[in-house]
Parts: structure tokens; sequence; C-alpha cells
């Protein structure tokens, strides 16, 4: 591996930057009973995990203690913190732990980065000559109508079918019929679990399939590295697009793009409430749903049984990992592998654990594998399917279909495959900052 100087520069400002806090926070805790701060840091997460959990699993008073105890213990550290005088060594910490991450972050930027991380290849091929783009007016808060992406797609040649909002249709049988009247794309603006029904039938196919970011989080659209605050954005892969090679999740006999969710959360979508008052709805559901003995549901990721968990999440490729639940991201879609995130949180102690812990925390559990099996007592499972309430017999088989999907992108994308998460890279930074990798001549910002 080779590597500039700069890189090794900013890795030893960065290792500096991070002994200089370490001995901060000694000198502190040694000479300025900081020893009482770090306790009371400590407490305040603890009482903030407590009471959080307390709002969440409980109803009646202890609830609104919960939320008062969460509201208060931070106001409480602050205050403290001002009073005693220990704000500023806290702030100068912070300061120079702040700076070490950045530069640490900069120096492994242009690293080799491990295949996983790698942007996907892609391959160009002719530009589609009847491409049939499926739109939701409704999907997105109205995007398709605010982005004018119906004349848009229409110029460039493409056929638009517009879903009607108030009507139950059948989008899978409407991209059939496309197909069958010779379509030679397929296309969707609207929600995730949309896109993940037409995309089944451009792979059934072996047709290019487009995403267009317009609906409300767009996960899809922001993996393949999409912008999802312009949908129309996406429309230049009729005109000069490439081809990527993308997994398809299943569950059951129904394909997603993005996740398959079981337990609480999948319970949580079924209520007909939860349109209308998300907020509201779980808070009503979730003491019901968070037993102290856990889920019902008995889980086996390629034949290894997880704890039985409250919330499964079962992912078409492993988010990013990172230091905290939900990484947010997906490096790649091409794997050939599902991610798997099961949480069972046991009382209030391990709700605590898990705020400060996150995904480092016992009481969650990352795998990933090609095949989970989520079995339970009852003959159908809720499952939340790329946001969507479904019932499944069980038990309920995920599984992932490799390259399945060809995925038609604009030529130039503005988002590229997010970074491995630095919490990795403390062995490559120290390296560097020792000088243990090789440099190379930096001439021109060549390597």
């Amino acid at each position: 591996m080779s590597v500039d100087r700069r890189s090794r520069t900013l890795a030893q400002i960065a290792v500096l930057c991070l002994l200089a806090a370490l001995a901060a926070l000694v000198v502190t805790v040694i000479f300025f009973h900081g020893l009482i701060m770090v306790a009371a840091v400590l407490a305040t997460v603890l009482l903030t995990g407590v009471g959080a959990w307390w709002f969440i699993a409980r109803r009646g008073v202890l609830r609104w203690l919960g939320a008062a105890l969460a509201a208060a213990a931070p106001v409480v550290l602050i205050v403290l913190s001002a009073v005693a005088g220990f704000w500023l060594d806290g702030v100068a910490v912070a300061l120079l732990g702040a700076a070490g991450l950045l530069c640490a972050r900069a120096a492994v930027r242009g690293l080799d980065r491990p295949p996983e991380f790698e942007r996907p290849r892609y391959r160009r091929t002719a530009r589609p000559r009847k491409p049939v783009l499926i739109m939701n007016p409704a999907s997105g808060g109205g995007k398709v109508g605010e982005f004018g992406l119906v004349a848009r797609a229409e110029s460039l040649g493409a056929r638009v079918l517009l879903l009607d909002p108030d009507a139950d249709q059948d989008v899978a049988a409407m991209a059939r019929r496309a197909v069958a009247e010779g379509a030679d794309l397929l296309g969707v603006a609207g929600g995730d679990g949309t896109q993940a029904l037409v995309a089944a039938v451009a792979a059934e196919h072996g047709l290019p399939f487009l995403v267009l970011s317009a609906g409300t989080r767009n996960h899809f659209a922001m993996d393949l590295g999409l912008d999802r605050d312009d949908p129309a954005a996406g429309l230049d892969a009729l005109r000069d697009g490439v081809e990527l090679r993308v997994d398809l999740g299943t569950v059951g006999d129904r394909p997603f793009v993005n996740t398959a969710s079981f337990g609480a959360y999948a319970e949580i979508v079924q209520d007909p409430r939860y349109r209308d008052s998300k907020a509201g709805t779980a808070l009503d559901s979730l003491p019901d749903l968070l037993p102290a003995d856990g889920a019902s549901l008995a889980v086996d990721a390629d034949g290894d049984r997880l704890p039985s968990p409250h919330v499964l999440l079962v992912s078409n490729n492993p988010y990013l990992e990172s230091g905290t639940l939900g990484g947010g991201r997906r490096p790649r879609l091409d794997r050939g592998l599902l991610g798997v995130v099961a949480v069972r949180v046991e009382g209030a102690l391990s709700a605590a654990q898990t705020a400060l812990l996150g995904a480092g925390s016992a009481a969650v559990t990352v795998r990933e594998a090609r095949e989970v099996r989520v079995e339970a007592a009852q003959p159908r499972i809720p499952v939340a399917v790329d946001g969507e309430a479904l019932s499944l017999e069980a038990p309920v088989v995920c599984t992932i279909r490799p390259g399945a999907l060809r995925v038609r992108v604009p030529r130039n994308r503005p988002h590229s495959a997010p970074h491995r998460p630095l919490r990795t890279e403390w062995r490559t930074v120290l390296g560097l900052a020792l000088g243990r990798l090789g440099t190379a001549p930096h001439a021109g910002g060549q390597r």
C-alpha cells in the first residue's frame, strides 16, 4: 500500500490530538476532582436510559416519570458542570478529540479500501427505446408533481403510468402488462415498497430497472448513490446511463430492496392508526410489545439460533457497521449477503447499556447471513417489508438473490459509497503515524 505524505502528517496530528485529549482528561480527573464529573456523566447516561425505557415500555405515572427523568438528567449535568467549572475542561477535551477524529478520517480517506467499500462495477448499455415508468403522485408528499417528473420523463421518450392514490392498484400487474406491450425498461417514482414490487418484475424478465427518489426516505436510491433531494436527476439515466448489477432480497415470496422487519416495529406498522399518528401509535403499543421475557420469535441465521429478539431487522446487504444502531447506509448492494440485526432489551439497565454502547451492547446481535428463518407460536407473523405492513405464514424465510436486478443509473452520480467506519481504522492510523506504511512521493495529486 502506497501512502502520500499528507496522509501520514494528518495521521500524526490525529494521534497527537487524541493523546492530548486523553492527557487533559487524566489531569482533570486526578488533580481537579474530575472523577466526580466522570461519575456524574455515567450516572446521567444511566438515568437517561432508564427514563427512556420507562417512557416507551410503561404506562401511566411511571411513563411520565421516565420522561421527566430522561429530560432532567442531562440538564442537571450541564448545570453542575457550569457551577463546578468543569465545562471548560470538557470543551477542551471535546475539541481535541474532534480534531483528532477529523484528521484521522482525512488520513485514511485516500487509502485503499476493502472490496465491500469500493464502488460497484458498472457497464455501458444501449439507451432504452420503450421505457415505462410507474409514478405515484401522492408519494413523498407529492414529489412527482413538485419536480415535474411526468413531463420530463415523457420528453425523454418514456411512457408514464400514473397510479390513482385513492384506488387499490396492483403495480406488479401493471408492470407485467407493460412488459407484454414491449417495455424494455421499467422504472418507479414512488416509495421503496412500490420500487421492490416493480423491481421483482424487471428481474423476472431480465429488464433494466430505473429508480426515481420520489418516496419519503428513498433508502434504496441513497445506497445507489442517487440524489434524494432531486428525483428528476435520476431521469438522466434514460439518456446517459450505465447499469449496475445488485441483489434483491426475498421474504416469503415477497421481494424487498431495503429491509424486512419483525417484532415490535412490524406489530406497530400493522395498526391502522400508524399512518396518521406514528409516534402516538408507537407509544400506545410498545408497553404490550416489550415483555421482559422477549418476543415470541425464534430466529435462525444460516442455521445458528439467535436470542429471541424484540426487534429483528433483515436487510438486503448489510448496513454500514458503526458504533451506534442503524448505520444508515449500505456500502454495497451486490455482496450476496443479508444483514441481520436482532435487538432484545431486558429492562431498564439493558436499555441504558444500549443507549450508551449502541450496536456494541449485549442487547444487540449483528450478523451476516444468506438465509434467515423466523418462526413464531402463532400461524402468521407480522412483517414490515420496506415499510409496508404484511402478515406472512410461519415460518418466514428470508433469502437473497445475488445480482438478480439490473439497475440503470445516471453515469454521473453525486454520492459515492460511504467510507468504512473509523473505529475499525485506528490500527491503520497508528501505522501511518509511526511510518509503518510505505510512503509514495506526492506529485500533482497522483499516488
